[in-house]
């Protein structure tokens, strides 16, 4: 077996909560800005933000919360979301976040899932929470900003932090749940991804290596928090290092350069599609950006040239890393000045890498293709009620099945070539659509673009692209041929073309290939 260990220090990880360890620099720095609303609407100090998660947590148990109860949100990013989110984890319970832009019967299916016995959401989803409600375990809806919601059915988040604050209930760290993201992992339906305080605490030292934070920083938070991503590399991660997190809804291009050139904003935490807009929109050079010194990418593969011409034009570096929600998130990040174009970093403190040929079971060697795996102590619990799936995701010895093809390179570098399960099999070729996709979207009328395989007699699968066209630009099959033969083999080349309004995507930016597929 060929393991891949880290090339940073290994960091010792404290046995503690994820809220002591979130607010540990409470006592260093209790008068500086832990999170605020971008708009100004809403801000906690650090010590403020102690009080109001340590009052929201005595409400919670007052009125019932036990142990082991899980409690859902379904918020945009607000700073009360991280009132609630370690309200719930003092109280000894579970946090179940859900997306706000899901419809009632989404939001239904996922709180019936988790068995939430209370959701907490904002006055603009009060609506959909009554109907989600309506048949689960929900006996308690509590309103952010907004009262009691009108009717009298729904509780004032601000009354809940009149109640006396407690300290941690007793819990297990190893093992006590302290957060049910949902995912669909390498493929089929979401399922609820069980992550304990060790796995959060743990992935937050696991990353100091390559994200380190120097005194007066600010962040700006759009990545949304009831994703992996914005939850642990934002919300979490950044208040544990005693950085001001401002907090943005939904993200707007011109709202976030704003704050960058006004509050001095330090770092850019993005996706891919944000990343396209910094190095395309012609806005961008109205503001001052000279505060930045870092801005990253993650939840989908950034292509090199991209992150170049990004990085040229907001004068700062561009750099990517890896991860996805049953590793809580890390695993791989580019360390501050060790970038190499294309790749996703390195593997991260306390964490091994393999690289397995999927036809074969071999390891693949440097600069070999192979899925990768990962092992260390950020590897998820399991999936929720479903000892199957986790079975097939987590082997016996530890390993975690990503589902992603990779390649390591002689710097220990890890490039991510593809999903395996999106792999096109063209004529026994494998086309990774990843790789299409970065070379399409430097085509000057390329907006935006996505790559999947479709049925074909003679060829088993062809690659197909759906592309959102530059405005006034117009582009066809040929010309796009034409424009790939130059750059990679026959066999990748796109045989069909569908010119679309938009493509679809996840909340973290991910391309929802099963929808382009459906349709």
């Amino acid at each position: 077996m060929l393991i891949h260990e880290s090339p940073l220090p290994i960091v010792e990880i404290p046995t503690t909560s994820i809220t002591a360890h979130v607010l540990r620099t409470v006592d260093s720095m209790p008068d500086r800005v832990a999170i605020a609303a971008v708009d100004g609407s809403s801000n906690y100090t650090f010590s403020e933000l102690d009080d109001a998660i340590h009052r929201f947590a005595g409400a919670l148990v007052a009125g019932g919360f036990h142990p082991g109860d899980t409690l859902g949100i379904m918020a945009p990013n607000v700073p009360e979301y991280a009132v609630v989110f370690h309200g719930t984890a003092v109280a000894g319970g579970t946090v179940t976040t859900i997306n706000p832009t899901y419809g009632a019967g989404e939001v239904a299916t996922q709180l019936h899932d988790a068995g939430a016995t209370i959701l907490v959401t904002l006055p603009a989803f009060l609506d959909v929470a009554r109907q989600a409600i309506q048949g689960t375990s929900v006996e308690q809806v509590i309103v952010i900003g907004g009262g009691g919601g009108g009717d009298g059915d729904a509780t004032d988040f601000a009354q809940m932090l009149t109640a006396e604050p407690i300290g941690q209930v007793p819990i297990d760290v190893a093992e006590d749940v302290v957060v049910l993201p949902y995912s669909s992992g390498t493929t089929g339906l979401p399922k609820g991804v069980m992550l304990t305080h060790r796995n959060l605490v743990a992935n937050i030292e696991q990353v100091k290596h390559t994200l380190t934070y120097g005194d007066d920083e600010v962040v700006l938070a759009f990545l949304p928090f009831f994703h992996i991503y914005g939850m642990q590399m934002l919300m979490n991660g950044l208040l544990s290092n005693g950085v001001t997190v401002l907090t943005m809804q939904r993200f707007d291009m011109v709202e976030a350069l704003e704050s960058v050139q006004r509050d001095r904003v330090t770092r850019f935490f993005a996706v891919p599609p944000i990343i396209l807009g910094l190095a395309n929109a012609p806005i961008v050079d109205d503001y001052d950006l000279s505060s930045l010194i870092q801005v990253f990418s993650g939840a989908a593969p950034l292509g090199w040239e991209l992150a170049e011409k990004a990085a040229e034009r907001v004068g700062c570096e561009v750099v990517q890393g890896y991860g996805m929600t049953e590793l809580s998130p890390a695993s791989h990040i580019t360390p501050a000045g060790d970038y190499q174009p294309g790749t996703s970093g390195v593997t991260i403190s306390n964490t091994e890498s393999r690289f397995v040929d999927p036809e074969t079971g071999e390891d693949a060697g440097i600069g070999e293709r192979g899925e990768l795996g990962v092992r260390g102590p950020q590897v998820m619990k399991g999936y929720l009620n479903n000892l199957e799936e986790t079975a097939e995701m987590i082997d016996a010895e530890g390993w975690l099945h990503t589902g992603d093809m990779a390649v390591i390179d002689e710097h220990q570098h890890v490039t991510i070539v593809d999903r395996l399960k999106e792999l096109i099999k063209y004529k026994a070729f494998q086309v990774p659509p990843a790789e299409l996709e970065s070379l399409i979207i430097t085509h000057p009328a390329v907006h935006d673009v996505a790559v999947i395989g479709v049925p074909d007699d003679e060829a088993g699968e062809i690659p197909k692209a759906f592309i959102v066209t530059a405005p006034g630009a117009t582009l066809g099959l040929a010309e796009l041929q034409e424009f790939i033969a130059g750059h990679l083999a026959p066999y990748k080349q796109v045989r069909q073309l569908q010119v679309v309004d938009e493509i679809p995507k996840s909340a973290s930016g991910k391309i929802l290939r099963r929808e382009l597929r459906d349709a």
